[in-house]
């Protein structure tokens, strides 16, 4: 140990951003406290340093008295009188001690509690610059691959990147520079661990929020998403403002925007769509080009039936079943998909396409769809000069008459 501790402060102040006052209080308190348990047992140690010179001194301090019992803790006047010309009995005086006297195992001892202190201080600072980047982007250098996870270094921290948390077919290399989702910090008796993902379907969220404006200024708006990491992404969009393309922005001059997000995300597929509050339009934008027919929507299971023609089966469910669960997945209700039944054209299967296909576009129940297509109302043309007089005697109940009308009237203001 050396009296000068100037370099040594500049250190810590520059390298690790602990201020000089905050390094020497830690440091003499570090020394008093192995001193005072190793080579001088029983002494009243003192230590002080100096922030701007540097300077470090050390004391043993006694206390004047005529009749010594402790010659650890006390002196006499005579003695004292070698520290302190002025000192009487009952005062403190204070033997200089050279901090090479305080020896070998006193200046291990030190050095340990030092590092394991500014260690501690290191980790907090660490976890304060990164606290509140938890759930946002951050870039990084890979380090190293250990058993499946990936270190990745950040500007001041150690992060990992976990097996389970990247998309299948990634392969990272040392030196590789990565991004990732700050997914969590983990606070463990060795200080914070910091988890990154880039399976999580939120740093897909975060990209776009950096790639589209419209999106980072509240224009546009993520309604809905799924994702099944290295594979396929579906994302619904909205806007909040009429005049703005939400799908148009997210995908870009020429796919700019959507092709830069494919690009990070290894070539994984990347399907933006309009959002649409009602299930059964969201349900066709989410499965186009194929077209859902004969559909039976059960509400109260969340469960919606459907059919689809052959050649468009491949479409609507998708490799490995993908499709099917990222849209079930997205809507929030599960879907039954079935081949569409090939019946007989009559005039009563006619009827009964026409009745599913006006339910559909109204969003009201088949049996009221198929009590209008009797009156002869087959299309939504039909529908727009209808009134409450019109349907009455039409069978419908109640509720199916409200219903119907509410679906005019919006027809009406499209």
């Amino acid at each position: 140990m050396s009296q000068d501790i100037k370099p040594f402060l500049q250190y810590l102040e520059k390298e690790k951003h602990i201020s000089r006052p905050d390094a020497c209080a830690l440091i003499t308190e570090a020394i008093r406290s192995s001193v005072e348990k190793s080579v001088m047992q029983g002494h009243e140690v003192e230590v002080s340093a100096d922030p701007e010179t540097g300077k470090l001194d050390a004391w043993v301090v006694f206390r004047v008295t005529d009749s010594v019992s402790d010659e650890k803790r006390e002196v006499n006047p005579s003695e004292a009188a070698k520290y302190d010309p002025s000192a009487k009995i009952g005062d403190l005086v204070r033997k200089p001690i050279s901090v090479s006297e305080l020896g070998r195992i006193a200046a291990k001892t030190t050095q340990q509690l030092i590092n394991q202190r500014f260690r501690a201080i290191e980790k907090e600072h660490v976890y304060q610059e990164y606290k509140d980047k938890e759930g946002d982007i951050v870039t990084g250098t890979v380090r190293r691959v250990e058993r499946g996870n990936v270190i990745v270094e950040l500007s001041s921290a150690e992060a990992i990147l976990p097996y389970r948390e990247r998309s299948p077919g990634e392969d990272f290399r040392t030196g590789d520079r990565i991004r990732a989702l700050l997914l969590k910090i983990d606070i463990t008796q060795r200080g914070p661990e910091f988890i990154l993902s880039r399976a999580n379907p939120a740093f897909v969220r975060r990209l776009l929020e950096l790639e589209v404006a419209e999106i980072a200024d509240g224009t546009v708006v993520i309604a809905a998403m799924a994702r099944d990491p290295g594979y396929r992404t579906k994302i619904a969009v909205d806007s909040r403002d009429g005049k703005v393309d939400p799908v148009g922005a997210c995908v870009g001059a020429r796919g700019s925007r959507v092709r830069n997000l494919v690009k990070e995300l290894n070539n994984e597929k990347v399907d933006i769509i309009r959002w649409q509050a009602e299930p059964l339009k969201l349900l066709e934008e989410a499965i186009k080009p194929a077209k859902p027919r004969n559909v039976h929507v059960d509400e109260r299971n969340r469960q919606i039936h459907f059919e689809v023609a052959e050649d468009d089966m491949r479409i609507a469910i998708g490799k490995g079943g993908r499709n099917a669960r990222l849209t079930s997945k997205l809507m929030g209700w599960r879907l039954d998909i079935a081949k569409l039944s090939q019946v007989a054209d009559s005039p009563e299967a006619r009827l009964e396409a026409m009745a599913q296909d006006l339910a559909r576009q109204l969003a009201v129940a088949p049996e009221a769809a198929g009590r209008l297509v009797g009156m002869g109302i087959t299309s939504l043309d039909a529908l727009r000069d209808v009134g409450a007089d019109d349907l009455a005697g039409s069978g419908l109940s109640p509720d199916e008459t409200a219903q119907v009308l509410a679906a005019i009237e919006k027809l009406r203001q499209s």
